[in-house]
């Protein structure tokens, strides 16, 4: 199927999420008459609820070198792309449309309105300026190429030639945004070796019912200690969310990778401290005090000023001998240090991971040998660019994903 004339650019972008619309509009800033195809009704799916809907649009870390760290085995990849485009540029690529940038822990960096929507509205801006044509609700169906050029696309609205293309579908995490897997199975049609995908940032499975009835409950700084078969292995500190099948949150989420290996080694245990920076001793110092000053209130009430907001009712439900209703006063020496103890080390049963519909990031795609690190070209074919999640790049959560978008989106515009 030949495309018509009129169905003929310079730069066809297949993907319309944050790297696609990215490099959609930089390579429409260079002149370039640029069709942007994406499947669903409406740009920027994922990143819409991206950071629960508030968008982690980058992290601000100002050494580059640091910064680089977090990706890994990648990180001598990137730094030809970060120098083209880096932290530092993506804060004024937003800013400068419009959409200011707040900063919070972990160097996390989020709009100021914290909403995700103005993202895309400031992607779709950047679109606009440029004359993007796009091209909603159209599905690739089928890669055209001949030799060791990427011809054409066929579409559910017909075919569509040019004289370079960027794949940039994202990977597999998320499918109901629309991330299925597309770019992955044509890359491979092509030729390209594709790593499989399996998930890195995802949520993890508890055994306990009663964490599961905490469903929404978040510690905003809590440490987690997990342990195969009762010997400690590895700790983090940060915020932890409980959901209905387990727990999730950036500690939560930065911890699957490991935990997926201790699985295979046996039983995992976590234990979480709610009281991360006082010893058990103060605490139960701290505790006796507060009992004393709220002797005849009931425990449920005396502790809700206590304990972290939503964790008391759980904390003295596991303790056999008391009762939500019992007077502090009626508190005996034990049942106060059993409190003491759970709060310091409430136990958790790692039965597993969640899939890839719960993923944040998932790994695997294209293995970065096959792609030229200066422009985001493929090795095999001289008019094909691959950006994002595509790429087998492992991040940790925190603005990395996002910032990998923006420069592998940016670097492929400019070079297409």
């Amino acid at each position: 199927m030949k495309p018509a004339a009129e169905n003929q650019y310079e730069v066809i972008v297949v993907g319309g999420g944050a790297s696609g619309m990215m490099a959609a509009g930089r390579a429409a800033a260079r002149g370039q008459r640029v069709l942007l195809i994406e499947k669903n009704a409406r740009l920027g799916e994922k990143l819409r609820i991206t950071g629960g809907g508030r968008c982690n649009i980058t992290n601000a870390e100002e050494d580059t070198h640091r910064l680089l760290a977090h990706y890994g085995a990648a990180a001598k990849f990137l730094y030809s792309a970060f120098a083209q485009f880096g932290m530092r540029d993506t804060f004024s690529f937003f800013e400068s449309r419009g959409l200011p940038l707040m900063v919070e822990a972990g160097q996390r960096a989020f709009p100021e309105s914290e909403k995700a929507s103005d993202v895309v509205v400031a992607l779709e801006r950047y679109l606009a300026e440029g004359a993007v044509e796009v091209r909603t609700s159209t599905t690739v169906q089928k890669v055209v190429a001949n030799g060791a050029r990427v011809d054409a696309v066929e579409t559910s609205a017909g075919a569509f030639s040019a004289q370079s293309f960027i794949f940039a579908t994202g990977g597999v995490s998320h499918p109901e945004t629309g991330s299925t897997g597309d770019g992955f199975a044509w890359l491979g049609e092509l030729g390209h070796r594709v790593a499989s995908p399996s998930p890195t940032l995802v949520p993890l499975k508890v055994q306990e019912a009663w964490a599961h009835e905490l469903a929404g409950v978040t510690l905003a700084s809590a440490k987690i200690t997990f342990a195969v078969d009762g010997v400690k292995r590895f700790s983090r500190s940060g915020p932890l969310l409980f959901t209905h099948f387990g727990i999730s949150g950036p500690t939560v989420l930065n911890s699957a990778g490991k935990v997926a290996v201790l699985l295979e080694e046996g039983i995992v245990t976590a234990q979480v401290d709610l009281f991360a920076g006082v010893d058990e001793g103060a605490l139960d110092r701290q505790l006796s005090l507060h009992f004393i000053a709220n002797k005849n209130k009931s425990v449920k009430n005396a502790l809700r000023d206590f304990i972290p907001p939503g964790m008391s009712d759980a904390l003295v439900a596991l303790i056999a001998d008391l009762d939500e209703e019992t007077k502090v006063h009626s508190v005996t020496k034990e049942s106060r240090r059993a409190l003491v103890a759970l709060a310091k080390r409430l136990p958790l049963t790692i039965t597993g991971l969640m899939g890839l519909d719960r993923a944040v990031v998932a790994d695997g795609g294209l293995p970065l040998t096959e792609i030229d690190p200066r422009t985001m070209r493929s090795v095999r074919y001289e008019n094909l660019f691959v950006t994002g999640d595509l790429l087998n790049i492992v991040r940790p959560s925190g603005g990395y994903s996002l910032q990998l978008c923006w420069t592998t989106g940016m670097v492929a515009g400019s070079h297409a």
